[in-house]
């Protein structure tokens, strides 16, 4: 049953669609966690996204100016609960000349730097949208599996909500995470990595808590949660004066990042912004690359072995999800990969660049560095969207601090007087 308020939002939402059958159309309540109850079997797990009456959505809408507060795209999300925002979104997009001619593209590139959103990561947007869903059909908590960004976004709009959180999470995980979530009241529930999903879905079962997070082998999450991610396509495309962008290029887990954005700017088209969709291109570890691998065997989802790993833990995952493959297969992208050595040098130059990011955040860049280095062409202006801060990956970019003591300031200074640069600094 949901609650009273969602009758009275400016949502245009209509119901869950099926992506495994897109003739059918589930209620919009509650969430369909499991994905397609008509067309998923054991075998493949199909996700729901979240339709509109598009008829009813103000014409001037996706001509707003580009500033914090998703709740000013209402009519274009999932029924948000009042009061429940952080201030999310409106992040700046960021030029980027020099490391635009590392990746040696032609024309601007921009990063769209998510790592300034409350919990600094693009899991706000997400979690602003499951929590409000959960909030709707009266849930009594949040639980999530996860051992960084999502746990945080998730225990933040609990909190704000009033909801309790469980995070389950790895013993692997950042301290600065653990206590992160501490500090926003979750409780923290450490098991081995690969009993992390069994005891979510335990939890789930006996309480009645809202997943933020996926249950199924293939993953198919809260439906809810993807829509945020459609306001960053909207803030880019304000951003860059009223045009669409000619290539995205976004680090990629299960791919709802990247889904998102691609239906922000197909709204966006729907709305006349534009003529042609950008081409969407994810980001993954060589390593593994499940969603590369399943474009490649024309799947809808593959798993890969776990025992590859990777810098970008975030998005170090064994399974694809559908939404990242329709994203890029349907707008004409393509599916990059990285190695360590490059990925560990985006970080470091993005660093540089005044943009401390943790390393999931800098494979974007990483990605297009090598696809260029085999002769793959962008088409401009490219966003490269950048994912979390290095805060919270501590020691990121370099194990080794510089610091100086002493007689060593004598030699400090000296050199920063001759005009070295700081590689050159002894």
């Amino acid at each position: 049953m949901t609650t009273a308020w969602t009758l009275n939002t400016p949502s245009t939402a209509i119901g869950q669609r099926s992506m495994g059958d897109p003739t059918r159309l589930f209620p919009l309540f509650p969430p369909l966690l499991e994905g397609c109850p008509a067309s998923s079997s054991a075998a493949m797990q199909y996700p729901l996204e979240i339709d509109y009456d598009y008829a009813r959505v103000p014409a001037a809408l996706l001509r707003q100016a580009p500033l914090p507060g998703l709740e000013r795209w209402a009519p274009l999300l999932p029924p948000l609960k009042p009061g429940l925002s952080l201030g999310e979104g409106g992040t700046p997009l960021v030029a980027a000349e020099r490391i635009g001619d590392w990746i040696g593209i032609e024309g601007p590139l921009w990063l769209k730097d998510e790592s300034r959103n409350p919990t600094w990561s693009h899991k706000d947007r997400l979690n602003y949208c499951v929590v409000s869903a959960a909030l709707a059909a009266g849930a009594p908590g949040i639980a999530v599996a996860s051992s960084g960004n999502h746990g945080a976004a998730a225990a933040a709009y609990a909190a704000r909500a009033g909801l309790p959180c469980v995070v389950v999470t790895s013993p692997t995980a950042q301290p600065a995470f653990r206590q992160f979530l501490a500090a926003l009241g979750a409780y923290v529930v450490i098991v081995p990595t690969e009993q992390r999903w069994t005891c979510l879905n335990r939890i789930v079962a006996e309480t009645g808590f809202v997943p933020a997070s996926n249950l199924t082998r293939f993953p198919t999450g809260n439906p809810f949660g993807p829509e945020g991610y459609k306001t960053i396509a909207y803030e880019i495309f304000a951003q860059l004066g009223g045009t669409l962008p000619g290539t995205v290029v976004a680090p990629t887990g299960y791919g709802e990042l990247l889904y998102g954005v691609a239906k922000g700017f197909r709204e966006l088209l729907r709305f006349g912004s534009g003529e042609r969709m950008p081409r969407m291109c994810s980001a993954e570890p060589a390593a593994r690359g499940p969603l590369a691998q399943a474009l490649r065997r024309n799947q809808a989802a593959v798993e890969v072995s776990a025992a590859a790993p990777s810098r970008a833990a975030g998005i170090a995952v064994t399974v694809n999800g559908l939404r990242g493959l329709v994203a890029v297969r349907d707008s004409g992208g393509s599916a990059l990969l990285f190695e360590e050595p490059t990925l560990v040098e985006a970080a470091e130059r993005l660093a540089r660049e005044g943009l401390w990011q943790e390393f999931s955040g800098a494979a974007g860049l990483a990605a297009m560095h090598e696809a260029r280095s085999r002769g793959e062409r962008f088409e401009p202006p490219v966003v490269v969207i950048l994912t979390s801060t290095g805060l919270k990956e501590l020691p990121a970019v370099t194990d080794a601090v510089p610091a100086y003591e002493g007689a060593a300031i004598d030699r400090l200074i000296a050199a920063l007087a001759a005009g070295q640069g700081r590689g050159s600094i002894p």
